[in-house]
C-alpha cells in the first residue's frame, strides 16, 4: 500500500458464537480484496476483503481449529477458524510467516477504516461481484506475471 494511509487499530471481535475473541492491537499493512476461488468459497460471495497485520499484533483467545491447503504459488495456505460456528479468525501463507491475514467483517460495525488498495485474483472475478472499478487489478498475486 505504499503511498496510502496504513492505519493503527486496537480492536477485538468474537466469532458468531461469541466462544472465541480475536485482539489485533498494532499497524496495518495492507490492505486489499481477493477474488480467488477459495476467498469465494470461504466468504461466501465473490471475493474476501482482508488485513494484514504483523502476527504478533494478534492475539485469540479460545480453542480454535484450522485447516492447511497448497495456495496458487506453491505456499501453505492455512486458515484459522471457530469449531462451533466456522467462523474464520484468521489465516496464514507461508509466503509470509510474520503476517496474519484477517477478514474486516469479522469487526464488523468498527471497520470503517478498512481501505482496499487493489483486487488480487482478478481473473477469477465473478462478473456480478462488484468492485470498486478505480481499484488496480492483478490477474494473480500481485507482483506475480500477468497472462
Amino acid at each position: 500500500m505504499s503511498g496510502q494511509h496504513h492505519p493503527e487499530i486496537d480492536l477485538s471481535a468474537n466469532c458468531d458464537c461469541g466462544s472465541i475473541t480475536l485482539s489485533v492491537k498494532g499497524r496495518i499493512l495492507s490492505m486489499f480484496q481477493c477474488a480467488c476461488h477459495n476467498c469465494q468459497k470461504v466468504s461466501g460471495s465473490g471475493h474476501s476483503s482482508v488485513v494484514l497485520v504483523p502476527a504478533d499484533s494478534v492475539a485469540i483467545s479460545g480453542a480454535t481449529r484450522s485447516i492447511s491447503r497448497p495456495a496458487a504459488s506453491g505456499a501453505s495456505f492455512t486458515r484459522h477458524f471457530c469449531p462451533e460456528c466456522g467462523t474464520t479468525l484468521a489465516a496464514a501463507s507461508s509466503r509470509a510467516p510474520g503476517v496474519k491475514i484477517l477478514p474486516a467483517g469479522l469487526f464488523a460495525g468498527q471497520n470503517d477504516w478498512f481501505a482496499p488498495n487493489q483486487l488480487i485474483f482478478a481473473r477469477d472475478q465473478m462478473g456480478w461481484d462488484l468492485i470498486a472499478d478505480h481499484l488496480p487489478r492483478h490477474q494473480t498475486y500481485r507482483g506475480a506475471p500477468q497472462p
